[in-house]
């Protein structure tokens, strides 16, 4: 039997990433009982992906959540260049990603890795630098994705200092605000599809401008707006949240913006969870991510927030049974109907998600 080195006819994709790749043995050094009680969760971000050294798609996905014991009824897909056309116009082989991601969610539907509905909604990765050029790879990804696919996500998290990164590829700077670019989300709007953006707290002012710009646009904040740990925000973290926190309360202003809360186990976060001998309980978890879930929470309300595991990326840090642990701890004080909303209802309703 041919090693995985020994088959020439497969080609992973090779990404060198500044995330963490998960670690099994220091994960189940912290073991936790769902907290959740079964109610219903909604993952409203994760990933799948093949790539050299790190495979994790839909049965890596469904164990993680089957030995969690948590009720997760579905799950949002998020891009990752994923599964992308290897021939064709270079505009079009994003279509690639939206293609497999049905496929995948056609299997889970199968019953065999369990009950979740994973990808009950996709957000593929058309570029909107394309301009009004991006129309027909839209129409396009609706036709390959059907009812599932509800929006997209170009990347563009951007810092001036190398330190701060955290996509694999990294993106110029001002691409938000560009002509194209704008012209590409209007193509969304259009649609009535969802425009995701994973931005750093510096970008923040750029999203408020775009948010207000094309006003029937929703627009998806991922991982809490992107609060910074690393370079020059290592330092004087306190002075870092209180501007983290000034740039999005204008963003709340938005009506047509919410937030997810999550991507905290990133390293860009500079949390220093992976730096740990033991990885975090739930209890130190939600311990150390209150601060930022509150703001969230006190900004844009209960019905413009939801939780996100961002699985694999964050299972550098922790478990998918200690993430929604942490978010139940957090939530403590919040009513059964509040939890819903943050836990479920909000991305059922954001990414207009049916599970009939």
């Amino acid at each position: 039997m041919p090693t995985e080195s020994e088959k020439p006819w497969r080609q992973p994709l090779q990404v060198v990433s500044p995330n963490l790749q998960p670690r099994k043995d220091w994960l189940n050094l912290v073991n936790e009982p769902a907290l959740t009680e079964g109610m219903p969760i909604v993952d409203a971000h994760h990933h799948l992906w093949d790539r050299a050294g790190f495979r994790y798609l839909l049965e890596e996905y469904a164990d993680d959540i089957g030995e969690s014991g948590h009720n997760v009824v579905a799950s949002v897909f998020v891009q990752c260049r994923s599964m992308y056309r290897a021939d064709g116009p270079t505009s079009e082989q994003p279509i690639g990603e939206v293609e497999f991601v049905r496929g995948i969610a056609a299997q889970a539907r199968s019953g065999c890795y369990g009950t979740t509905r994973v990808a009950a909604a996709i957000v593929g990765g058309a570029d909107l630098l394309l301009g009004r050029d991006v129309a027909p790879v839209l129409d396009a990804m609706m036709l390959a994705g059907g009812e599932l696919f509800k929006g997209v996500r170009t990347p563009v998290a951007a810092h001036s200092d190398p330190a701060v990164r955290s996509n694999p590829v990294p993106a110029p700077e001002g691409l938000i605000l560009s002509k194209a670019f704008i012209e590409g989300a209007r193509e969304l709007s259009k649609r009535n599809l969802v425009l995701d953006l994973w931005v750093y707290q510096s970008q923040l002012e750029d999203v408020t401008a775009l948010a207000t710009l094309i006003p029937d646009l929703q627009l998806v904040v991922n991982h809490a707006g992107g609060p910074l740990g690393v370079g020059p925000y290592a330092q004087n973290r306190s002075l870092h949240f209180q501007a983290w926190q000034d740039r999005l309360s204008h963003l709340a202003q938005c009506p047509n913006v919410v937030i997810k809360l999550g991507g905290f186990g990133m390293p860009i976060m500079g949390l220093g969870f992976s730096e740990q001998a033991l990885p975090p309980t739930s209890l130190a978890l939600a311990h150390t991510i209150q601060p930022y879930i509150d703001t969230c929470i006190d900004l844009f309300g209960l019905s413009r927030c939801l939780f996100e595991s961002n699985f694999p990326v964050d299972k550098g840090s922790f478990s998918y049974a200690v993430i929604w642990n942490a978010f139940y701890r957090v939530s403590e004080s919040w009513s059964e109907e509040e939890r819903r909303k943050v836990f479920s209802q909000n991305a059922l309703r954001v990414y207009q998600i049916s599970l009939g």
